[in-house]
């Protein structure tokens, strides 16, 4: 937990930031003053800009010794900022202030307070979690490594993030994701797949799309994976195979009412377990430290709600507990997504 006391001038933070975000001048001002309650010098502060996401900004604060990288902004922020710290032993901070916040929600980090986020920054405890390491090649084959904390998707989840409209992102955040669905799923086409799980024999499947989850969590607190962790060293991974919009809906009935109601008791299991062989047919579940996909047709891709284009194979596995983020002090230990 940080300490308190005297200004140590040795102590600092460094703040990576989204300069197009709103609230700024509330971020500085939270920041200065839970910076100066934990008796830490004055924070340094490094935008982002439209051709460096946060990498460049975080290496070059770790060069300059912070002891605590705060990253202020969405998930695309966080992801990028964890990418340069990945191995380091530096503790990255959030200040969520993005549109999903799905790292933030499944650390059961606060949301609608940058006092709050800010107090848990500078006095906080540290967690190692997971990073999801995944080497994609492109159209053309070239071979990229890129890190994500959250999920990967390849297929309609990734088509629907390339079809959001950015304006009605800006008015009414998460939902604009129900919009894309609404007019990508119907006009949708499965693919042909074979993929592998921890290097044993390939697999086939004909799907609509593959998601790679290092924690389950999602906006509305849907619990899409309810058994992911983000700290156990195992990707979660779901092949969603339906086979038209009432698959959909079962699917997301399954999600929302299976995970997030009937499993919370002895009566809801069974009822669960009774239905398990429709369920997975149109939604398999698979646990594995790595996982190797290829696709019959270049299919989009994305990490963390950041699209990467088409693609023709990825290779998906964890760094366990190679990053030390900040929590409440209360959840520094426990069964967090």
């Amino acid at each position: 937990m940080a300490e308190t006391g005297e200004a140590r001038t040795d102590r600092y933070a460094a703040v990576v930031y989204n300069p197009i975000k709103k609230d700024l001048d509330k971020l500085r001002v939270s920041v200065d003053a839970a910076a100066a309650a934990a008796g830490w010098a004055e924070s340094h502060w490094f935008p982002t800009s439209a051709d460096d996401g946060g990498r460049h900004a975080t290496r070059l604060a770790l060069r300059s010794g912070a002891s605590l990288v705060v990253a202020a902004g969405g998930d695309g922020t966080v992801r990028a900022v964890a990418q340069a710290m990945r191995d380091s032993d530096v503790s990255l901070a959030i200040v969520p202030m993005g549109t999903g916040n799905l790292l933030a929600r499944n650390l059961q980090l606060p949301l609608g307070s940058i006092d709050d986020s800010a107090t848990v920054a500078f006095g906080g405890d540290d967690r190692a979690i997971d990073v999801g390491l995944a080497t994609v090649t492109d159209v053309n084959g070239k071979t990229s490594e890129h890190v994500f904390l959250v999920m990967a998707g390849l297929g309609i989840d990734a088509e629907m993030l390339a079809n959001t409209r950015a304006d009605l992102k800006k008015q009414v955040g998460w939902l604009a994701y129900v919009d894309a669905g609404v007019r990508v799923i119907p006009r949708s086409e499965q693919f042909r797949i074979r993929y592998s799980l921890g290097g044993r024999s390939d697999r086939h499947a004909h799907i609509s799309t593959i998601l790679i989850a290092n924690c389950g969590l999602l906006p509305a607190n849907v619990q899409f994976l309810p058994d992911a962790r983000v700290d156990d060293g195992i990707l979660d991974i779901a092949v969603l195979q339906p086979r038209g919009m009432l698959d959909w809906l079962k699917i997301w009935r399954r999600v929302t009412w299976d995970n997030g109601v009937l499993r919370r008791s002895s009566v809801g299991r069974r009822i669960i377990r009774l239905t398990e062989v429709d369920n997975e047919r149109m939604m398999t579940t698979f646990r594995s430290r790595d996982v190797r996909i290829v696709v019959e047709k270049p299919q989009e891709f994305e990490l963390d709600g950041d699209e990467f284009g088409k693609v023709r194979s990825v290779f998906l596995r964890t760094d366990q507990r190679s990053l030390l983020v900040r929590v409440p002090a209360s959840s520094a230990v426990g069964p967090v997504g």
